[in-house]
């Protein structure tokens, strides 16, 4: 696994994407990218969000059918430039750690939000 992967639960419960996710992926905004060997990989975007000061931003691969069936995310320093969004790698480890475990929170907030709004429905 490179330093920009990492194995995460996106939080998810769909059943798709083998992540436990309960949002359609197929109504998520997703991205291409070509990874360093040239493979062609659609993602769906997770999320941008803030760490220490700079934008990060979590994908979820699809395979040829929409799916995930690992739950693996690939995390990425987010940027504009001129308007356009730029991905950057994120080579250094302690910053990586810090931007995984600012997702890991996020998830967490999120799985909190939810037994939230569960609750007030009942």
């Amino acid at each position: 696994m490179n330093e920009q992967e990492k194995d995460l639960d996106c939080g998810c419960s769909c059943g798709d994407c083998g992540c436990d996710c309960d949002h359609d992926h197929d109504d998520m905004p997703t991205v291409t990218l070509t990874l360093d060997d040239d493979t062609v990989v659609e993602c769906a975007v997770l999320t941008i969000y803030p760490c220490a000061g700079k934008q990060y931003i979590a994908l979820l691969p699809l395979d040829e059918n929409g799916e995930n069936e690992d739950g693996e995310v690939f995390l990425y320093r987010f940027r504009e430039v001129d308007g356009n969004p730029t991905l950057e790698n994120i080579e250094d480890d302690d910053e990586y750690e810090a931007a995984a475990d600012a997702f890991d929170e996020f998830l967490d907030s999120q799985e909190y939000d939810e037994l939230v709004d569960a609750e007030d429905e009942e």
